[in-house]
């Protein structure tokens, strides 16, 4: 679904964003760089409330929205845990939300259950923003990752980029993969064939115009990757634990593996790692994970300030 322009409107995902929307998302999200850094002040959302239900835990995505919104001059309030909520007490997330959206100018949702943030945006009188649905999809980390491609790499179009690790469950790669497409990228998606992309998805990138191919073994891969973008084996999402500890440690990205790649090659992770990336990693050129993590509070910023319509 197209939008003309941002105002007003939901982002639960990525498809709600044209192509354009996305170009526009990054632009002015360069714009706010300096702002994000503390060395410009912006007052443009002041008076404005951004509210936070966080039913699942996060650091990066929560608190990254909430420096987003006071760098423009705004504030947020919320939960960052549903034992401190209502719905320790079996308040519906409907509920939730329509009580909440009298409160603030807009929602930030993170739920376990595919499907919440469109549930949220149907109860909401205000816009509802996604981070991150269950195995669904995380719009917002999705235009970060493509701003910290664009930022470090150039032309995203251009771009040879390994999506590593748990393709299956993943919700960062789903969305991803859906936003690369639409730069016509090349993607290979590096995982064990049962946490392998779903095959309607990849059917559906290729239709989408993204060159597409699947592997299994890294080592076949890094040395003409552009981007590798590590995921980790997400334990949580899995129904079966025999399952995850099968694949458990599949992959693990580290100085040596690194030696067969690109120098200009460059490590993405969406966070928290949990040993798929080696530290000694982090000391190297082609680490722009923690990087990329900053990057949240621009883009995040450039989304908060469109959907307002703070000096569209």
């Amino acid at each position: 679904m197209a939008q003309q322009g941002l105002r007003g409107k939901s982002l639960v995902h990525i498809q709600d964003l044209s192509l354009p929307d996305i170009e526009h998302v990054l632009d002015v999200a360069d714009k706010m760089v300096p702002a994000a850094e503390g060395k410009q002040r912006v007052t443009s959302a002041q008076g404005r409330l951004l509210a936070t239900l966080f039913f699942e835990p996060s650091t990066r995505t929560r608190l990254s929205f909430e420096a987003a919104m006071a760098r423009l001059g705004g504030q947020s309030l919320g939960f960052s845990e549903p034992k401190t909520s209502s719905a320790a007490k079996g308040e519906t997330l409907a509920d939730t939300v329509r009580v909440t959206s009298q409160y603030a100018d807009v929602i930030v949702v993170r739920h376990p259950q595919e499907g919440a943030a469109r549930l949220a945006q149907r109860f909401s009188r205000v816009p509802v923003i996604n981070a991150g649905d269950g195995a669904g999809q995380h719009p917002t980390q999705t235009l970060l990752d493509l701003f910290t491609i664009r930022r470090e790499k150039g032309p995203i179009g251009q771009q040879r980029v390994a999506l590593v690790g748990d393709l299956k469950y993943g919700r960062t790669v789903h969305s991803l993969a859906q936003g690369l497409a639409r730069f016509g990228t090349e993607m290979v998606l590096v995982a064990p064939p049962t946490l392998q992309m779903p095959r309607d998805q990849v059917e559906d990138l290729k239709h989408a115009g993204a060159r597409v191919t699947l592997a299994t073994r890294l080592e076949e891969v890094v040395g003409s990757a552009d981007v590798l973008y590590v995921t980790r084996i997400q334990k949580e999402r899995f129904p079966d634990l025999e399952e995850y500890r099968k694949v458990a440690g599949t992959y693990t990205v580290d100085a040596e593996l690194l030696a067969q790649a690109k120098r200009s090659a460059i490590v993405l992770h969406p966070l928290p790692r949990v040993g798929e990336i080696d530290p000694e990693v982090d000391s190297t050129q082609h680490a722009k994970y923690f990087q990329q993590a900053f990057y949240g509070v621009p883009v995040r910023m450039a989304i908060l300030s469109l959907i307002l319509g703070l000096g569209e």
